[in-house]
């Protein structure tokens, strides 16, 4: 009798990053990570000024950033299977009373909790589907609870499950600093709100989602218009049927990135640098620039090289190459594909074949990925595990915290925006969502 062949199924992986560095830190598992300071629970640096380990660990943290006050004892020293149990228990107490919405980059142990998982957008319109919800618990960073705020009803309660958790990024343009930046604008093209003999201002101010209610404010003030990493080529069409230019921050890369796939030359885009006059730049330069770059940048994407996408090459054959588009020009430009954490989740899913694939993206998403298509070679291209510092805060001892503080009668941790910067910071908004109607979030 001939045997049968014996069906070798994939090995399962483990989704968790933590995990991951844990056995790293420990010597358990070959690998490096960026920090081992990683190994440690994130309320061990809530009382220490900085974004914490991770891939912001070496940007400013700007004065007066929330604060995180200290965790309650119960759930700094519960492990991690009663915390999963206390954070269930509380759920189905709470019921539809309560909505928790998961980034695609927050760590495995949290996005399981999750009614819905997508980008920061997305999740904050999921908000919108439930009216009636008492609570939205926002397992993200801190501009993303204050567009759920801005989008949500006025006597629903948006939580940060820790205050900690902002963005570098975001960080890098201040209301301040913008404010100073137009008043410098004006003194080189006259008045902003003026149009020319074309019906066009000088310049239409164009924020990233990735920025602060205070940002988004000053953009629906001023004629201005809100993007995504998914719609941003859009935007910048609406903006330049309005300017003869635009100002975009807070990513340069990503404004870079799109604006060149727009034929936009590189020349035509001086990047303004907010501790230096003029940007940096000449009056004559800032004249004929068509796309203006803010001086910020993500810590997480920047760490992507031309290298890693080489070596990835010369070790897989046909490997297809996918990175987000804050990643630097040339990473974008040598890669196969470039696009948002959703259009990179929805290229795995829908290869019919067994397909290898370098992702440039944040290792809780690439892991993730990696555990849900084990019918894919799956890698991210940075070996370094480096998470974003800031998701990286948020951690399942919060989020027990916040929902048993609920279950009590209790609101903390809740992020407000006041009506002065949330009406015009709509404005913004609406105007990107008349520009591209957008989908809601997946059900997790």
């Amino acid at each position: 009798m001939t045997a049968s062949p014996v069906q070798l199924l994939p090995r399962p992986v483990d989704p968790s990053v933590d995990h991951g560095i844990q056995a790293i830190v420990a010597g358990a598992a070959s690998g490096s990570t960026c920090s081992t300071d990683l190994a440690a629970s994130p309320w061990t640096f809530d009382a220490t000024p900085g974004y914490g380990p991770g891939a912001s660990m070496g940007d400013v943290l700007p004065t007066g950033s929330p604060v995180q006050g200290a965790l309650p004892a119960a759930y700094r020293e519960a492990p991690e299977e009663e915390l999963h149990e206390r954070i269930r228990a509380a759920k189905a107490a709470l019921g539809d009373r309560v909505v928790i919405l998961g980034h695609f980059y927050q760590r495995d142990e949290v996005v399981r909790h999750a009614d819905y998982v997508g980008d920061s957008f997305r999740l904050a319109k999921a908000a919108q589907a439930h009216p009636a919800a008492e609570a939205i618990v926002f397992c993200g960073v801190h501009f993303m609870a204050e567009t759920a705020d801005l989008l949500s009803r006025p006597e629903q309660a948006v939580i940060l499950p820790n205050l900690a958790a902002g963005c570098s990024m975001a960080d890098m343009a201040d209301i301040d600093q913008v404010e100073e930046c137009w008043e410098q604008l004006e003194d080189v093209y006259g008045p902003l709100d003026e149009q020319d003999a074309d019906g066009l201002v000088p310049v239409i101010p164009v924020t990233y989602m990735n920025s602060s209610a205070a940002i988004k404010g000053f953009v629906g003030r001023h004629g201005g218009i809100v993007c995504t990493s998914s719609n941003a080529r859009t935007v910048l069409e609406w903006a330049f049927a309005r300017g003869r230019r635009v100002l975009f921050f807070p990513d340069q890369h990503l404004g870079r990135n799109t604006a060149k796939a727009m034929g936009v030359p590189l020349e035509a885009m001086p990047m303004w640098n907010p501790h230096r006059p003029l940007g940096g730049s000449s009056e004559q330069g800032l004249r004929d620039a068509r796309v203006i770059l803010w001086h910020g940048f993500c810590s997480v994407h920047r760490r992507f090289t031309v290298d890693q996408i080489d070596k990835a090459r010369a070790e897989h054959p046909g490997v297809r190459v996918i990175v987000h588009p804050e990643c630097p020009m040339p990473v974008v430009d040598a890669a196969d594909e470039a696009g948002s954490t959703d259009v990179i989740r929805r290229a795995i899913e829908e290869a019919t074949e067994p397909t290898t694939f370098a992702i440039g993206t944040e290792i809780n998403l690439v892991q993730r990925l990696v555990a849900q298509h084990p019918q894919h070679t799956i890698f991210c291209l940075d070996p370094v595990v480096c998470p974003c510092s800031t998701m990286y805060r948020i951690h399942p001892g919060y989020l027990a915290w916040t929902l048993e503080e609920l279950v009590a009668g209790r609101v903390v941790n809740r992020i407000t925006v006041p009506g002065s910067v949330a009406d015009p910071a709509r404005v913004a908004l609406d105007r990107m969502l008349a520009c591209v109607p957008q989908a809601p979030a997946r059900k997790a």
